[in-house]
């Protein structure tokens, strides 16, 4: 679409909104998208000139410290399992540090990108670990399950902070299977109520979170609400899982899929109210 047409629109959008012809709300989501559509094009080119032009002024020490810097990464690199846990740990941790500071900078440029990077830093912390584990002999399932609870504790605090409902969302799930895996962990096979009894009550406690602290931010307050409505299904799907009881797991599915429905649909001017911003 050209820069002449797209302008037109534009205008005509904001005709819309004068005459009142269609309300606010619909007005501003057909500017965003044109607008952002020309942003993300613009943003594009801009970033595409400004590599280009860094390139062709670098000077010769620039490319020197470029190519010390590659060499060095490729040097920890090929030994980091020569080095000495705890400068195993002190790298890992640095370089998460440093990969997390370049994504909060990249993000302020380019939302997308920046989040892209901040979560493979994130998941690679959680790999990472597991790789450390695994190399000294420390795989027990209590070191496992630590290591994971950390990372969850650690997105959730970030993703609070930094306004990222992904990485918020990600945390909570993370803890949800950690405390699935610790279920299944048990010698006896528990019933279908008893698995019940162990995932529905949270179902409450999140939703009167979500409640709680929509007062202070909206965008934590959906995520409460979204967690609350996963774990309303995971006796279903932790007795697929661990349990294969599929008949009964599958008619108890839909019977809450009615509930939970007609919950949603009875409440919606409450719970809508506090999860939208």
């Amino acid at each position: 679409m050209d820069q002449q047409r797209k302008k037109m629109i534009v205008q005509e959008i904001e005709y819309w909104r004068r005459s009142k012809l269609l309300p606010d709300r619909y007005c501003d989501f057909l500017l965003n998208l044109y607008s952002d559509e020309q942003e993300n094009n613009q943003s594009s080119a801009r970033l595409s000139g400004r590599a280009a032009q860094a390139v062709l002024t670098a000077s010769g020490k620039q490319w020197l410290f470029a190519i010390v810097i590659f060499s060095l990464i490729c040097f920890v690199v090929l030994h980091f399992t020569a080095f000495h846990p705890l400068l195993q740990i002190g790298v890992t941790v640095a370089s998460f540090v440093l990969l997390l500071l370049y994504g909060q900078r990249v993000r302020r440029k380019h939302e997308p990108a920046g989040i892209a990077i901040i979560g493979m830093d994130m998941l690679g912390l959680l790999g990472m670990g597991i790789y450390l584990l695994r190399q000294h002999g420390i795989d027990g399932w209590a070191a496992q399950a630590g290591l994971l609870a950390g990372c969850a504790v650690l997105w959730i605090v970030y993703g609070i902070a930094a306004r990222m409902s992904v990485l918020h969302f990600t945390g909570w799930a993370a803890l949800l299977l950690l405390y699935a895996w610790a279920l299944s962990r048990r010698e006896s096979v528990p019933s279908w109520y008893e698995i019940q009894l162990y995932w529905l009550p949270m179902t409450f406690v999140f939703a009167w979170f979500s409640w709680f602290t929509q007062r202070w931010s909206r965008p934590v307050a959906m995520v409460l609400f979204g967690i609350g409505c996963l774990v309303w299904f995971m006796p279903e799907l932790y007795s697929a899982l661990f349990v294969q009881d599929y008949v009964l797991s599958q008619l108890l599915l839909f019977a809450k899929i009615a509930v939970g429905g007609g919950l949603l649909f009875g409440l919606r001017k409450q719970w809508i109210a506090w999860v939208t911003s």
